[in-house]
């Protein structure tokens, strides 16, 4: 096995004492720019790699953060996690996962053991917005922000997907396609779909209009539910030219029953989605238009957040991320839509 390379070696190949070279690597101290920059090229020729033990011990950084999961192999939470870890990664922040099983008992054990560990900070992944998480920032004396979920801190840094904007967006593309009866389903007693559907409602009244059926469709985020409401929606068809969808489940629900009636899609009805599923599954058959809440971002928002809270910038308070849509043939018909084209509102 090769022997590993040490700061010992670092400075005797940039010809400089231990001390300078050890203050130069933690980015400390006053030397010339030319002894700098040599001793930075020497470590480089060696692929010298700090010890991490060793700087922790020297500095009181870990340069680790603690992942905390509520439901770390849940469908949504995966690409969340999977933006954070990688922007971590990018700047060198090695990461600890805990995954509490959305079991309360576990996540205050987690705590506990982070606690021990050192580590610099904290990111808490949600599994979604249905209900704040119990804040865990007070239980730790280093930064902590939550991604995909909602604190019940207002204090707390959270970041999460821009529910109204997704149905802002979603309004405004079918306004833009002339539909004006624009109904809702979605799920009941949800922040998520509460939010979407209160960026459609307003979006629509601004445009002097009123959202079609006069109240929501709500019942939970199921194809069975879909399809159910595709029943009420075919009954009083002539009220109604295209519904927003709180996901791509219930989305899909109506399709299938409005096509079964001899409704077309979107001739008489169009229909948006939500989640961008067909992407995140990697179909991508361009069968709906749907609002994709890019979940890696909101990963990786939250990441560069922590990093920035450990150096001392921290940015409380709730962080709606932009969404995007992504159109499909529910909306503009067979062949309209490009291979998965997507806007992105800011």
């Amino acid at each position: 096995m090769p022997k590993a390379v040490t700061l010992s070696d670092v400075a005797r190949e940039a010809g400089v004492d231990l001390s300078t070279a050890s203050r130069v690597l933690r980015g400390t101290g006053r030397v010339s720019a030319t002894t700098r920059q040599r001793i930075l090229d020497a470590a480089d020729r060696l692929d010298f790699r700090p010890n991490a033990q060793a700087q922790f011990l020297a500095t009181g950084i870990s340069k680790t953060v603690g992942v905390l999961t509520i439901n770390g192999y849940g469908t949504f939470t995966l690409p969340v996690l999977a933006g954070l870890t990688s922007t971590l990664g990018q700047q060198d922040v090695a990461t600890l996962l805990y995954d509490v099983r959305e079991d309360p008992e576990i996540l205050q054990e987690s705590v506990k053991k982070f606690r021990a560990r050192q580590i610099d900070g904290l990111l808490v992944l949600g599994d979604g917005l249905q209900a704040p998480l119990h804040s865990v920032t007070a239980n730790l004396q280093v930064p902590v922000v939550y991604a995909f979920a909602t604190s019940d801190s207002p204090d707390d840094s959270c970041f999460m997907p821009d529910g109204e904007m997704a149905g802002r967006i979603a309004a405004e593309h079918l306004l833009a396609l002339g539909r004006r009866r624009i109904a809702t389903v979605t799920a009941a007693d949800d922040i998520a779909a509460a939010d979407r559907t209160r960026g459609l409602v307003e979006t629509i009244r601004s445009a002097g209009g009123s959202l079609a059926l006069d109240q929501p469709l709500e019942r939970d985020w199921t194809r069975l539910w879909g399809a159910e409401a595709a029943e009420r929606i075919a009954d009083r068809i002539d009220e109604v030219d295209a519904v927003f969808c709180g996901n791509d489940q219930i989305a899909l629900g109506i399709l299938g029953v409005l096509r079964a009636r001899g409704i077309r899609v979107p001739e008489d009805v169009a229909l948006v989605g939500y989640d961008n599923w067909e992407g995140m599954v990697g179909q991508g058959n361009n069968l709906l238009t749907t609002v994709d809440p890019r979940l890696s971002e909101i990963g990786a928002a939250a990441a560069r957040a922590l990093v920035h809270a450990i150096d001392g910038s921290a940015a409380p308070g709730a962080h709606h991320e932009p969404c995007e849509l992504v159109t499909g043939e529910s909306t503009l018909g067979v062949g309209a839509a490009g291979p998965r084209d997507a806007t992105t509102y800011r």
